[in-house]
């Protein structure tokens, strides 16, 4: 999480700094297709981290024994990069400079690793917080994480957290796209 939300926040912000976005604007390529090259490109390296960190980390080092299906806790993960890469993004146009950018993207993965279930049982919250809480990508990624990987649940048991992941991460790229336009266009 704190990977996939500094990695693609500062490269939107150092291609700002350093004037190279101007270079992108020239470019006959759509705000869209910069943003999307931006996931890709940083989710991708970080869902190899992960893969590797599961094999070699996880399963031969450890010798943890994995119950679920890796490919599906990997499409999983993939879904979850692309929800808090475009969560950069909308940050990273929200601030100005890397500094302000820090002070942003701190709190937000702060409160979205401690309040995700991951740290504490999410049944602990109060109910305003647990509902609140819906719309952290985190939060779902967690409870189908901890199902494919410790009960091997399958994709028919899962599907409905990856369907929240995948909805939250399409709102959080349609906000960022939104403030990108806006953002490319005042740079132009």
């Amino acid at each position: 999480t704190v990977l996939s939300i500094i990695l693609v926040g500062a490269a939107v912000i150092r291609e700002r700094e350093h004037g190279t976005i101007e270079h992108l604007l020239v470019m006959p390529v759509r705000p869209s297709e910069i943003a999307m090259a931006k996931i890709l490109a940083n989710g991708g390296v970080i869902l190899i981290a992960v893969m590797l960190s599961l094999w070699l980390v996880v399963h031969v080092i450890l010798q943890v024994p994995i119950a679920g299906s890796v490919p599906l806790f990997v499409f999983a993960t993939a879904l979850y990069l692309f929800a808090v890469t475009a969560l950069g993004i909308f940050l990273a146009t929200m601030a100005s400079s890397m500094p302000q950018f820090g002070l942003l993207a701190v709190p937000v993965f702060v409160v979205m690793y401690l309040l995700s279930g991951s740290a504490t049982p999410a049944e602990n919250m109060p109910q305003w917080l647990q509902y609140l809480m819906q719309v952290s990508p985190s939060t779902h990624y967690v409870r189908l994480a901890q199902g494919i990987l410790y009960r091997a649940a399958g994709l028919s048991i899962v599907w409905p957290q990856m369907l929240a992941v995948g909805g939250i991460g399409a709102g959080f790229l349609a906000l960022a796209l939104l403030r990108f336009r806006t953002m490319l266009a005042r740079q132009g």
